[in-house]
């Protein structure tokens, strides 16, 4: 009976130990532990959370950025300055300039780059490269990053012209840089030696072949405009200033052999073969800034990225205005974007971002632009009160921006290669005497066409 009752409260007694450790364990025990394993992973997690919060705000980003000049220029140097100048305020990131040589030149070497697997983070290309860097699938659109960086207030303050060649079917796909119109640059002293008032420059297609003739003499021609280098953007100034221009939005066709065109085309050769105002067959592009500087023209076409230059060595008194007009006025602007390339992380997503924000900041593009002659992109830059300044005593310094009014997209097709180099050869097969213009426009209008066609099927 003993043993029996000793084995009784043996059991009881263990039920109740057992019924304790229940309790304890997976009721409040298990919370408050659940508690504190909460309590304590949150403790540890928001450190944890702010550390890595921290590292990602604090990692090391380096971009690679290529650049069209050559290397040792000065150009190079202020470049070099504004990454340096970036550096210094955002010391987790570095930037790499990589001097690319001329726009030509960096096309091909970023075209090679993406092919090998190894594009450039951001570039400075030509704005009409838009729709190769389409067709190679190797550009991001920019319109995340601009919604989440405030919404497109930033892109409405760049000028409407210079957005033309950046944006299609809906998408932004540059930021404007270093961006031009071409302008009429004329020496006063030759215009006074003629007779020609120096402050009043040529405003219509016949003012400017009456006073391309009056200032030509021996040692002097009256005008130079480039038949090389960037020959269809120089045709484009008569085609605008006759009728509309010469290709679609989209980049799918172009207008070549329109009676407009055949008028402008005509007028050009006409400077030479018939006004004698103007060299015979090929004007070299980069030959045309030191044949005004050294007196052998007396004007000029050419683009305002050259107005730094002819500030700075030209040793006698010259004017610069908007071109003239014929039935209007009209210039194709022109210059290089930033692009972003496909494939980065998004650290360095927003590293070049915040560093274009950085390039095309209103003081700074301002500065840029009195540097370098480049029109400044951004509407605030001509409210800074440095470039206040610099214009109240350099007036020609707002022309180009002035004659933004009636600028329009630089031509910008698929297969912008082919069709922009069989366009040039057709323009100088008739400057050179070669071919006349209604058949050089027919079938160079047939050329493109076919070229086109794949991308409008």
């Amino acid at each position: 009976m003993r043993a029996m009752m000793k084995a009784l409260l043996l059991i009881c007694a263990c039920a109740m130990i057992v019924v304790g450790c229940s309790s304890n364990g997976n009721g409040g025990g298990n919370n408050q532990a659940a508690s504190n394993a909460s309590t304590n992973e949150g403790a540890s997690q928001t450190p944890e959370a702010t550390k890595e919060g921290d590292k990602a705000e604090n990692e090391k980003v380096e971009l690679s950025f290529y650049y069209p000049v050559a290397v040792g220029g000065p150009i190079t140097e202020v470049i070099e300055k504004m990454a340096q100048d970036f550096m210094a305020e955002n010391p987790n990131i570095t930037v790499k300039p990589i001097y690319t040589g001329s726009y030509a030149d960096t096309m091909v070497k970023a075209q090679a780059a993406v092919q090998g697997g190894t594009p450039p983070d951001l570039a400075v290309l030509l704005s009409t490269e838009l729709f190769t860097l389409l067709d190679m699938d190797a550009i991001e659109p920019l319109d995340e990053l601009i919604a989440a960086d405030g919404g497109d207030e930033y892109m409405k303050d760049f000028y409407p012209a210079f957005m033309e060649n950046g944006v299609t079917e809906g998408k932004t796909w540059s930021v404007p840089f270093q961006r031009s119109t071409i302008v009429l640059y004329y020496n006063k002293d030759a215009f006074k030696a003629a007779g020609l008032d120096p402050e009043k420059a040529p405003g219509t297609w016949e003012e400017l072949a009456d006073y391309a003739k009056k200032l030509t003499k021996d040692g002097q021609w009256g005008i130079e405009i480039p038949s090389t280098g960037f020959l269809y953007w120089m045709f484009q100034t008569f085609a605008l200033q006759t009728g509309d221009n010469i290709m679609t939005q989209d980049g799918k066709q172009v207008f070549f052999d329109t009676p407009e065109n055949v008028e402008s085309l005509q007028f050009w050769r006409d400077l030479a073969a018939v006004h004698k105002a103007m060299p015979e067959g090929t004007i070299e592009w980069g030959t045309v800034p030191s044949d005004f500087l050294e007196g052998k023209t007396a004007m000029m076409y050419h683009t305002t990225g050259n107005l730094t230059n002819v500030k700075n060595n030209a040793s006698f008194d010259f004017g610069v205005a908007m071109l003239p007009k014929n039935k209007q006025y009209g210039t194709p602007t022109g210059g290089g974007n930033f692009y972003l390339f496909k494939g980065l992380s998004d650290a360095k997503k927003q590293a070049a971002w915040k560093f274009i924000r950085f390039m095309t900041d209103s003081e700074r593009i301002a500065q840029w632009s009195i540097d370098t002659g480049y029109v400044a992109p951004r509407m605030s830059a001509y409210e800074t009160e440095r470039m206040k300044t610099y214009s109240a005593g350099f007036p020609e310094a707002l022309v180009a921006r002035d004659q933004l009014q009636y600028a329009s997209a630089e031509l910008s097709t698929h297969n912008n290669g082919k069709v922009s180099k069989l366009f040039s050869d057709a323009i100088q097969s008739v400057l050179t005497g070669s071919s006349d213009v209604p058949a050089a426009l027919k079938k160079v209008q047939e050329e493109a066409d076919k070229a086109l066609e794949p991308f409008n099927k």
